[in-house]
């Protein structure tokens, strides 16, 4: 079973998420601010797939995604927004996001995305 980090600060988009990628047959963490997010990620291993928002309270929009594609190279990261630009979410794919994700999003596409996501390459 993947391990699925969901990173937001409104705990109703983490619930949603979590519901929907439960059903799908992933175990899921959640995380509200980027301080969690370092912290989970630091003491698991496990995870492989992260779904950042790019607003947080204690982080600035791409800061979370760089820090994952430093001390976590090997999880793939979707990033989630409901005030991305089309020039936020390219930067975010350049600086190795997997997949971009607009809030109110599909939860559907979301779970699709998330597959594609944890199949290897």
């Amino acid at each position: 079973m993947q391990t699925v980090l969901v990173v937001d600060d409104e705990p109703l988009i983490r619930w949603a998420v979590r519901e929907g990628l439960e059903t799908a047959g992933y175990a899921v963490l959640e995380a509200g601010t980027a301080r969690e997010a370092l912290a989970v990620l630091e003491g698991e291993s496990a995870v492989q797939i992260a779904l950042l928002d790019v607003r947080l309270p204690d982080s600035d929009d791409l800061a979370l995604l760089r820090r994952f594609q430093r001390d976590a190279p090997l999880c793939r990261v979707i990033v989630m927004t409901a005030h991305g630009t089309p020039e936020l979410l390219g930067e975010a794919l350049r600086e190795g996001a997997f997949g971009t994700v607009s809030k109110p999003f599909d939860m559907g596409r979301m779970i699709d995305l998330v597959r594609a996501a944890g199949t290897p390459a």
